[in-house]
């Protein structure tokens, strides 16, 4: 029977879920912390090259990027 011959609609909803939702990455850097320092987010572009350089680099030693440009702006600015 088609929709015209039953007169009833039927709406299928989404799909139960056990899991809960990721927060947003904003959220989620807002409830980071490092030691009481709440942290916040920078976004910067730089050439492509560099970062490769970077990133094989980071992948050598096994760190992250984000980890050792947080260390060389500790380094320039100071902890506090």
């Amino acid at each position: 029977m088609t929709e015209k011959q039953t007169g009833k609609k039927v709406t299928i909803g989404a799909r139960p879920t056990t899991r809960t939702p990721a927060p947003s990455p904003d959220k989620w850097v807002e409830s980071r912390t490092e030691g009481d320092d709440p942290m916040k987010r920078l976004t910067i572009d730089i050439p492509e090259s560099l970062h490769r350089r970077i990133k094989g680099a980071c992948a050598m030693r096994g760190t992250k990027i984000a980890d050792e440009v947080r260390e060389l702006l500790i380094q320039k600015y100071g902890k506090e």
